[in-house]
């Protein structure tokens, strides 16, 4: 293994960091025009597009070039799908629930608030997250077979994610399940196939820089960060208690894996 340029690294990060914020600030701009903050949700795939493909250029003549171009491309894959389905999943809606009532609460100008706790939060959030990205394009060597298990591990979680998303979109489509609770499918086997999937993808995206142990040491901290956001923050957490009160919800927990995909248990 050859020495890890911490140097080069170091020298990226401003500059990814900037592309990240670039992206929040000006989806921040369109949705003060639009008067919808609701569009920012789909500027969370878009900048960590960005982040990678700034990465992918400042690492150039530093790491191997295979491994950058693959880590690039399942980033910018993974980005561009959940910014796509998140643009098809809102047209037509007004405001988003959450951020309607975040701003009724917003001491002051609504929209400075919305910039300081929405769009420049997300903005660190990604260039945080994003971090074992930006880390694997500057490994030297070739891809082992811990990057290969990370490919494997992320197309687990694309898998999850894409397969989820479109079989509630399908269950959403029918009128006849208007105020159902979505059970079918990988809905089956876990409340939160979407959210398993990106929690998936993220580690397999660590995976990518961990024959490189000291840079893997270094940003360990961000799948752990993404975890803790699927599954306790802003995700898996904050839905459930939106669900809490529809009908037919408490069986559906009683029945159905919190996160990890399991066998469905028997009803009682």
């Amino acid at each position: 293994m050859s020495g890890y340029p911490w140097e080069q690294f170091a020298l990226g990060l401003p500059v990814t960091a900037a592309a990240s914020m670039v992206v929040l600030l000006a989806t921040f701009a369109l949705a003060v025009r639009k008067g919808m903050h609701r569009i920012v949700d789909a500027a969370w795939g878009l900048a960590f597009s960005a982040v990678a493909l700034v990465s992918y250029g400042m690492a150039t003549g530093e790491g191997d070039p295979g491994r950058r171009l693959l880590v690039t491309a399942l980033t910018c894959v993974w980005g561009l799908r959940l910014a796509a389905h998140i643009v098809r999943r809102g047209r037509g809606h007004g405001e988003d629930p959450r951020y309607e009532a975040m701003l009724a609460k917003a001491p002051g100008n609504r929209s400075l608030y919305a910039l300081r706790m929405v769009y420049l939060l997300q903005a660190g959030l990604v260039w945080v997250v994003s971090l074992p990205v930006q880390a694997a394009m500057y490994v030297q060597d070739g891809p082992g077979p811990l990057v290969w298990a990370g490919v494997v591990l992320w197309c687990v979680g694309f898998l999850f994610e894409t397969v989820g998303d479109w079989q509630l979109a399908r269950f959403k489509a029918d009128p006849a399940n208007k105020g159902a609770v979505m059970d079918q499918g990988l809905w089956s086997w876990t409340r939160h196939p979407n959210y398993f999937g990106d929690f998936s993808v993220w580690w397999g995206l660590f995976l990518m820089v961990c024959d490189a142990p000291a840079a893997a040491a270094a940003t360990v901290v961000s799948p752990l960060l993404m975890s803790f956001l699927l599954t306790r923050g802003s995700g898996k957490a904050l839905l459930e208690r939106h669900m809490a009160d529809r009908p037919g919800y408490s069986a559906y927990v009683a029945r159905t894996s919190g996160f990890v995909p399991l066998p469905p248990r028997r009803r009682g």
